[in-house]
């Protein structure tokens, strides 16, 4: 009697399991409608869908080089392949044309496509989910009103099984908690739409914190840092540990400039991101600044706080030599004590860098390869790319001589290493 009830409980967990995850992996298609017109949609709420999707940054993740807005084609690189953006246009054919608000929002929410298939987290839907039902209706109005675009997304070149989209819903079951969330009783507005930016339609953890074996951001290191498009994204819980501390002034200039005083000049992945928080209404900035400087972690000891007077003496090791001569040729004009950049155009010294007094040489090495792109004539911030001038020793002796001149903290180890990874990596994207 024993054992039977036994089977019998056993089999009625099968069948829950099993329909749990047939619930879990199948969801249904949601039926297809006309591309709404334009005019059918309030101005007040289009103006504010701007705003939305300037925050969640839909722009800089949907919009190919050289390709059309929102039109999709951009190669994300994962641990796991490359993903490509895909076109978020009212096209009916190729993008979200004949998608209803309903299934846009189920997407924002649930990480599902209109016609049921799991999309990839690469999609930050887990934050996204935090959105409010204004904030959605509002994205939805603006990227139904933008030119549609054909443009077919190529496939997508995961390794197998991943490439199999249903394994996604087992993903979600770990880490996907769907819906708005609430204000924090006893903290202000500012900080609770702070808050609210930061951690939900800003998704600024999806790429500064460490992600785990199967790709989640891991549980307890929100902001802890993390690499993304080759990049280090450096931690934001350990902002009062830089040369100079970062304020709440600093950051809300950086997050709409892209550039700080005493810090530096935002590149690679985040360049794109300010000039899209540029477009947004300064108290938003303003408001995700005040709780990014809530959320510091406690400094233990003296953090090494280097002189950014002058550049210290060269050590005569023939490596050092080698990189002030590089230095001396190609950086001094504008990075060298006196420069015109340094007095007339108030750029900070190298000695207040991320990159130079970072753990890693990773973003150091990834600026000189690549430099900081010309954004036409407005731009505040550029830089020439040295990656086809300079080969991997000659790198690497750079970003060495800078590191031991601009920052008492320990020398980088196998950096001509790290040079020659990091250039695979960016061949290969």
């Amino acid at each position: 009697m024993n054992r039977k009830r036994l089977w019998f409980n056993v089999a009625g967990a099968a069948i829950v399991g099993v329909a749990v995850s047939v619930g879990v992996i199948w969801q249904p298609t949601i039926a297809p409608v006309a591309p709404p017109s334009p005019a059918a949609f309030d101005r007040q709420l289009k103006l504010e869908g701007a705003h939305v999707v300037a925050l969640g940054d839909c722009a800089v993740c949907h919009t190919s080089k050289n390709g059309k807005p929102f039109a999709g084609g951009l190669p994300l690189a994962t641990p796991f392949g490359t993903i490509y953006a895909t076109n978020i246009t009212p096209d009916a054919q190729t993008g979200i044309g004949n998608w209803s608000e309903q299934a846009f929002a189920r997407a924002l929410r649930y990480g599902i496509a209109r016609d049921g298939d799991h999309l990839y987290p690469a999609f930050p839907y887990v934050h996204f989910t935090q959105m409010s039902d204004r904030e959605i209706a509002a994205a939805y109005a603006y990227l139904m009103s933008r030119d549609p675009v054909r443009a077919q997304t190529p496939a997508n070149r995961l390794v197998f099984p991943l490439n199999y989209r249903p394994l996604v819903a087992f993903w979600n079951l770990l880490f996907l908690r769907p819906g708005p969330r609430d204000e924090i009783p006893g903290k202000d507005a500012q900080w609770n739409r702070g808050k609210l930016l930061v951690s939900g339609l800003g998704h600024c953890a999806a790429c500064h914190s460490p992600l785990n074996a199967i790709g989640g951001e891991k549980s307890g290191h929100a902001f802890d840092g993390g690499v993304v498009d080759g990049w280090e994204a450096p931690p934001l819980n350990a902002l009062n540990r830089a040369v100079r501390p970062w304020t709440k002034a600093q950051l809300v200039a950086y997050l709409r400039t892209g550039r700080a005083s005493e810090h530096g000049a935002a590149a690679g992945p985040m360049l794109p991101v300010t000039r899209e928080l540029a477009t947004v209404p300064e108290d938003d900035a303003e408001a995700m600044a005040a709780y990014l400087i809530s959320i510091q972690k406690p400094v233990e000891g003296n953090v090494a706080r280097p002189s950014v007077s002058a550049v210290a003496a060269t050590s005569p090791n023939a490596a050092a030599q080698r990189g002030a001569a590089i230095f001396a040729a190609s950086c001094a004009q504008c990075h060298g004590t006196g420069s015109p950049m340094l007095i007339i155009g108030e750029r900070p010294d190298l000695g207040f860098s991320t990159a130079v007094n970072a753990a890693t040489p990773r973003d150091a090495i990834q600026t000189i390869l690549g430099g900081i792109e010309w954004h036409g004539e407005d731009t505040t911030t550029y830089m020439p790319a040295f990656g086809g001038l300079y080969n991997d020793r000659q790198i690497a002796d750079l970003v060495m001589f800078l590191r031991g001149n601009w920052s008492t903290r320990p020398a980088w180890t196998d950096v001509e290493a790290s040079v020659a990874k990091i250039r695979q990596e960016n061949n290969a994207r």
